[in-house]
Protein backbone atom coordinates (compact mmCIF):
# COMPACT_ATOMS: atom_id res chain seq x y z
CA UNK A 1 0.00 0.00 0.00
CA UNK A 2 2.88 2.55 0.76
CA UNK A 3 4.55 2.11 -2.27
CA UNK A 4 1.58 2.33 -4.12
CA UNK A 5 1.06 5.62 -2.12
CA UNK A 6 4.80 6.82 -3.29
CA UNK A 7 4.22 6.14 -6.89
CA UNK A 8 0.97 8.07 -6.88
CA UNK A 9 2.85 10.81 -5.47
CA UNK A 10 5.79 10.37 -7.23
CA UNK A 11 3.36 10.89 -10.07
CA UNK A 12 1.30 13.83 -8.99
CA UNK A 13 3.64 15.61 -7.19
CA UNK A 14 5.36 17.97 -10.46
CA UNK A 15 1.50 18.77 -11.25
CA UNK A 16 1.02 19.49 -7.44
CA UNK A 17 4.45 21.67 -6.97
CA UNK A 18 6.03 22.54 -10.25
CA UNK A 19 9.84 22.88 -10.45
CA UNK A 20 10.48 26.56 -11.39
CA UNK A 21 13.89 28.02 -12.38
CA UNK A 22 14.41 30.19 -8.84
CA UNK A 23 17.88 29.58 -9.67
CA UNK A 24 18.12 32.03 -12.16
CA UNK A 25 18.57 35.66 -11.07
CA UNK A 26 15.83 37.89 -12.04
CA UNK A 27 18.04 40.52 -13.41
CA UNK A 28 21.21 40.22 -15.60
CA UNK A 29 23.84 42.56 -17.55
CA UNK A 30 21.70 44.07 -19.88
CA UNK A 31 22.29 42.00 -23.17
CA UNK A 32 21.12 44.88 -25.73
CA UNK A 33 19.16 42.46 -27.06
CA UNK A 34 16.66 39.86 -26.08
CA UNK A 35 18.08 36.18 -25.22
CA UNK A 36 17.71 32.47 -23.93
CA UNK A 37 19.98 31.59 -21.12
CA UNK A 38 20.37 27.87 -20.42
CA UNK A 39 22.29 26.67 -17.35
CA UNK A 40 23.26 23.16 -17.58
CA UNK A 41 24.22 23.41 -13.96
CA UNK A 42 20.88 24.61 -12.56
CA UNK A 43 18.92 22.78 -15.02
CA UNK A 44 16.95 25.80 -15.66
CA UNK A 45 16.14 27.99 -19.01
CA UNK A 46 15.50 31.62 -18.64
CA UNK A 47 14.05 34.07 -21.17
CA UNK A 48 15.41 37.85 -20.70
CA UNK A 49 14.75 41.33 -22.60
CA UNK A 50 17.29 43.10 -23.88
CA UNK A 51 17.24 45.29 -20.55
CA UNK A 52 18.57 41.71 -18.67
CA UNK A 53 15.05 41.26 -16.93
CA UNK A 54 13.78 37.60 -16.71
CA UNK A 55 10.47 37.21 -18.45
CA UNK A 56 9.71 33.56 -18.32
CA UNK A 57 11.70 30.56 -16.99
CA UNK A 58 11.59 26.86 -16.18
CA UNK A 59 13.06 23.60 -16.46
CA UNK A 60 15.03 22.72 -18.55
CA UNK A 61 17.96 19.54 -19.34
CA UNK A 62 20.30 19.67 -21.33
CA UNK A 63 23.06 17.05 -22.73
CA UNK A 64 24.17 14.05 -20.46
CA UNK A 65 27.52 13.05 -19.52
CA UNK A 66 26.95 10.32 -20.88
CA UNK A 67 24.72 8.33 -23.95
CA UNK A 68 25.10 4.99 -23.85
CA UNK A 69 23.74 4.38 -27.63
CA UNK A 70 26.64 6.87 -28.97
CA UNK A 71 29.06 5.54 -26.49
CA UNK A 72 30.38 9.00 -25.96
CA UNK A 73 29.66 12.64 -24.00
CA UNK A 74 26.73 14.28 -24.90
CA UNK A 75 27.10 17.53 -23.48
CA UNK A 76 24.99 20.58 -25.09
CA UNK A 77 27.65 22.78 -26.81
CA UNK A 78 28.40 25.89 -24.45
CA UNK A 79 28.87 29.34 -25.65
CA UNK A 80 26.56 32.15 -27.48
CA UNK A 81 24.60 30.77 -30.78
CA UNK A 82 22.34 32.43 -32.53
CA UNK A 83 18.47 30.74 -33.69
CA UNK A 84 19.00 29.32 -37.02
CA UNK A 85 15.70 27.63 -37.72
CA UNK A 86 12.32 27.57 -36.12
CA UNK A 87 9.62 24.32 -36.69
CA UNK A 88 5.92 23.78 -35.39
CA UNK A 89 4.44 20.91 -32.97
CA UNK A 90 5.35 18.17 -35.48
CA UNK A 91 9.33 18.57 -35.35
CA UNK A 92 11.47 15.47 -34.99
CA UNK A 93 14.54 14.11 -34.27
CA UNK A 94 16.42 13.70 -37.41
CA UNK A 95 19.00 11.39 -35.83
CA UNK A 96 17.07 9.86 -32.62
CA UNK A 97 16.79 6.90 -31.59
CA UNK A 98 19.84 5.86 -33.37
CA UNK A 99 19.98 5.24 -36.64
CA UNK A 100 16.75 6.55 -38.19
CA UNK A 101 15.60 9.56 -35.84
CA UNK A 102 11.98 10.56 -35.67
CA UNK A 103 11.94 11.25 -31.67
CA UNK A 104 9.12 14.26 -31.14
CA UNK A 105 10.91 17.30 -30.67
CA UNK A 106 8.05 19.64 -30.74
CA UNK A 107 8.50 23.48 -31.15
CA UNK A 108 12.27 23.00 -31.80
CA UNK A 109 14.48 25.60 -32.17
CA UNK A 110 17.81 24.89 -33.53
CA UNK A 111 20.57 27.02 -32.66
CA UNK A 112 23.41 24.88 -34.24
CA UNK A 113 22.68 22.42 -37.08
CA UNK A 114 22.83 19.59 -35.00
CA UNK A 115 21.27 21.01 -31.42
CA UNK A 116 17.81 22.26 -30.80
CA UNK A 117 16.14 24.23 -27.78
CA UNK A 118 12.59 22.26 -28.10
CA UNK A 119 9.86 20.52 -26.04
CA UNK A 120 9.97 17.58 -24.79
CA UNK A 121 7.29 14.81 -22.23
CA UNK A 122 10.54 12.89 -21.30
CA UNK A 123 11.94 15.60 -19.02
CA UNK A 124 13.92 15.86 -15.47
CA UNK A 125 15.79 17.11 -12.91
CA UNK A 126 18.91 16.20 -14.47
CA UNK A 127 20.66 16.12 -17.80
CA UNK A 128 19.47 13.53 -20.58
CA UNK A 129 20.13 14.69 -23.72
CA UNK A 130 21.89 13.63 -26.11
CA UNK A 131 22.62 17.22 -26.73
CA UNK A 132 19.50 19.29 -27.01
CA UNK A 133 17.85 21.02 -24.71
CA UNK A 134 14.67 19.91 -23.50
CA UNK A 135 11.92 21.92 -21.75
CA UNK A 136 8.08 21.68 -21.22
CA UNK A 137 6.74 21.28 -24.09
CA UNK A 138 3.97 24.09 -22.95
CA UNK A 139 7.22 26.61 -22.30
CA UNK A 140 8.69 25.80 -25.72
CA UNK A 141 5.68 26.69 -27.78
CA UNK A 142 5.46 29.47 -25.75
CA UNK A 143 9.27 31.02 -26.97
CA UNK A 144 8.45 29.61 -30.43
CA UNK A 145 5.80 31.64 -31.15
CA UNK A 146 6.27 34.62 -28.25
CA UNK A 147 10.02 35.32 -27.90
CA UNK A 148 12.23 33.41 -29.98
CA UNK A 149 12.38 34.71 -33.87
CA UNK A 150 15.49 33.68 -36.22
CA UNK A 151 18.77 35.46 -34.53
CA UNK A 152 17.53 35.47 -31.06
CA UNK A 153 20.76 34.57 -29.15
CA UNK A 154 21.10 31.72 -27.08
CA UNK A 155 23.61 31.43 -24.61
CA UNK A 156 24.40 28.35 -22.82
CA UNK A 157 26.46 28.57 -19.84
CA UNK A 158 28.73 25.97 -18.80
CA UNK A 159 28.62 23.07 -16.82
Amino acid sequence: MWIAKCRFLLFIAPFLFPITAFSLPSQIDPPGEKMVLVSPVEHAWGAYDANGTLIRSGLASAGADWCQDMGSQCHTVTGRYRVRSLGGPGCVSPSFPMPNGGAPMPYCMYFTPYQALHGSYELAHANISHGCVRMRVADAKWLRYHFVTIGTLVVIEPY
